[in-house]
């Protein structure tokens, strides 16, 4: 981790060598996802709610995603732009490194701009929580922290299995966008307003319903049960990283040099 922490500490300083322009594209991804947060409080001002859920409780939603999808592409960066390491053949100097290639591909690039996003999810997780009834637990607090942990960990690996493909298809495949992006605004809603066989694919598969619909049920009070079980739930949707770091592992393996 000490070389994770060296690589954050060079690119930040590096990034902020122009201070300007790191500023005003910070202040840039602050008001992008203010946009899609003004469609959603007018679809809620012209409709009132969506399937029994209200406006703040959808809010709460959106602020949960949009902070683990903020946090993964400034610290898993390197991940989603792993293609370009491959097409000018410089993965292969990370191979001869004495480092661990997941480890020098996640440092290899930070966008620390995104948190001008994740700044803006947090005014909108805040106005959310101040407005909504909850009664506040140890376990409802806990639970809260882990949705937005464990979306991050989803996120990133999204950004390795696409990484990974790579290694076969050398171009990053705009299907991984579906994931990622698709991913981000779907879940921003609760799953149960889609068709049954979204709500599956997105908790069975890729399991975004882990970390925010199932245990945000629990912490709006909507459903009955044992708070451990839905504690539980986001730390399940995280372990969803561990195969994508396993496929990361095989595609190393079977990674062809480009003889440079």
């Amino acid at each position: 981790m000490r070389l994770y922490y060296k690589y954050l500490l060079i690119l930040f300083k590096s990034q902020m060598q122009y201070r300007t322009s790191f500023w005003l594209l910070s202040v840039g991804q602050f008001f992008i996802p203010l946009t899609i947060f003004a469609g959603l409080y007018l679809l809620f001002e012209r409709f009132g709610q969506i399937k029994g859920w209200q406006f703040f409780e959808v809010a709460l939603c959106f602020a949960i995603i949009h902070m683990a999808f903020s946090l993964s592409e400034c610290f898993a960066r390197g991940f989603d732009q792993f293609s370009s390491l491959v097409i000018k053949g410089e993965f292969d100097r990370l191979l001869v490194r004495p480092r661990s290639t997941f480890v020098q591909v996640l440092g290899s690039k930070f966008e620390f701009i995104k948190f001008g996003r994740l700044l803006q999810s947090i005014i909108v997780l805040v106005w959310a929580l101040s407005n909504l009834p909850i009664e506040w637990t140890s376990i409802k607090a806990i639970t809260l922290m882990l949705m937005i942990v464990s979306g991050v960990l989803i996120f990133t690996g999204i950004y390795m299995l696409a990484a990974t493909m790579c290694f076969w298809t050398v171009q990053g495949l705009e299907v991984a966008n579906i994931f990622t992006d698709g991913g981000r605004e779907m879940a921003q809603y609760p799953l149960n307003i889609y068709q049954k066989w979204v709500a599956r694919f997105f908790t069975y598969v890729i399991p975004f319903g882990t970390v925010n619909y199932l245990p945000l049920m629990y912490i709006l009070g909507k459903t009955q049960g044992n708070g451990i079980i839905y504690l539980l739930t986001p730390i399940a949707g995280g372990l969803f990283i561990l195969p994508c770091f396993l496929f990361w592992q095989f595609g190393v393996r079977h990674y062809r040099s480009t003889g440079s």
